[in-house]
């Protein structure tokens, strides 16, 4: 049974004495029969009152009260949650919270109205419907600031023993991660979708063109077709690059055995880009130690690292005239990893743009990026392989200084 009130007793007390006064009144003489009795009669009835206010208040303060006193087993089974667990009276009032729910939401506290610390309409409904129908309602939330953050919320009626009043258990699972993966899924699939699309609503343009009014005219048919020609090899570089992405992607935690030879892979780049730097006149660096500093890596994808990293340089850092590729053994601190930089002496890029440039289709300048045949995948590719080889990327750059990209490899 609820314990009763410290307003219980007083109230008790001052209602007898009052009345006893009355009637001892009425006995002397001090006060006529009548009006003695409406007096009792009055004061009864305020004695009521006050004893059924005592008693309301016992009962608020029991609903209030800490979840061991409420109900030992509800407590122990919130504690031994990983997951925020919530628990509520009939009135929305916060009656405890478990320690991970403590640890998301540092301001919650017993006692305070649950819209203090979750303010969301779809858990506003799942609660009402759950406390109305008995039955366990689902929903999801979602938390704008200060992080976009997303729950599924669980709310279930529940009756302690020996209560009169209904509790509500309130589990959250954190599922931010899916939902932010599968917002970067259709992301993705939209910005795919849009790069192909564009190329090759240009081409179906130019088929067009070729069978009506151009059809018989050599010097058009000769200008649209160099163009065709480019925006079909636009859309052969895209989707070359989506399938590696892809088996990137499938392998990402597969960690490559075999031993790969930088220096003479390093080469090998150099020389595969020797057309692309006669066409352009820019001046390749190789900074090469004599001794050969090998890792243990996939020697196809460390290759397109280094390649995917030395074209951007000569394609947007070309204009400073000349590109360095660097390899350092035992780079970092510890010794244990081996530093690729290549680095370019162009125009840089603006400092807000730099921690977005790894995402995928992100383009400083997406015009001048599609007109130098860069699909925006380049670095996303880059990525995902030294994090498949457990190493580290860092870029910087600054507008009219160039750029420089590092790699940090373990031996």
């Amino acid at each position: 049974m609820p314990g009763r009130s410290p307003f219980f007793a007083p109230a008790v007390m001052v209602g007898s004495g009052a009345a006893l006064v009355l009637l001892s009144l009425v006995v002397l003489g001090h006060l006529s029969p009548v009006v003695g009795t409406t007096a009792v009669l009055g004061v009864a009835g305020i004695t009521a009152l006050a004893l059924r206010t005592a008693r309301g208040r016992s009962e608020d303060e029991t609903m209030s009260e800490p979840p061991s006193t409420l109900d030992a087993s509800v407590a122990k089974f919130a504690s031994i949650l990983t997951e925020p667990c919530l628990i509520i009276n009939d009135r929305a009032v916060l009656v405890h919270a478990n320690t991970a729910a403590l640890q998301r939401f540092p301001r919650a506290q017993a006692g305070d109205p649950l819209a203090f610390t979750l303010r969301d309409p779809d858990l506003v409904t799942a609660i009402d419907a759950a406390f109305e129908s008995k039955r366990p309602q689902r929903c999801e939330i979602h938390i704008a600031t200060p992080n976009d953050t997303w729950f599924r919320a669980i709310v279930a009626p529940y009756t302690p023993d020996g209560r009169d009043g209904v509790l509500g258990v309130i589990t959250l699972h954190d599922f931010t991660a899916q939902k932010r993966a599968d917002r970067m899924r259709s992301d993705f699939i939209a910005n795919a979708s849009h790069e192909l699309r564009t190329p090759l609503t240009s081409l179906m343009g130019f088929i067009d063109t070729l069978q009506g009014p151009a059809a018989k005219d050599a010097a058009a048919r000769e200008r649209f077709l160099a163009i065709m020609r480019s925006q079909s090899e636009r859309m052969s570089g895209l989707i070359d690059d989506l399938l590696s992405l892809s088996r990137i992607e499938l392998r990402q935690h597969v960690r490559p055995t075999t031993p790969v030879n930088l220096n003479l892979l390093i080469r090998e780049v150099a020389e595969s880009l020797e057309p692309r730097l006669g066409e352009t006149g820019i001046t390749l660096d190789l900074l090469l130690p004599d001794d050969p500093v090998s890792v243990t890596g996939d020697r196809q994808e460390l290759f397109e690292v280094v390649e995917n990293l030395a074209d951007n340089a000569i394609k947007y850092g070309g204009d400073g005239g000349r590109v360095e590729i660097a390899l350092v053994a035992g780079a970092s601190r510890a010794g244990d990893q081996h530093a690729i930089t290549v680095t370019d002496y162009g125009a840089g890029v603006a400092e807000e743009h730099v921690p977005r440039l790894t995402e995928r289709f992100y383009r400083v300048d997406a015009e001048s990026s599609r007109k130098k045949k860069g699909t925006g995948l380049g670095l996303a590719i880059v990525k995902h392989i030294v994090a498949r080889h457990h190493g580290q990327m860092s870029i910087r750059s600054r507008l009219g200084e160039g750029t420089r990209v590092e790699i940090l490899l373990p031996r």
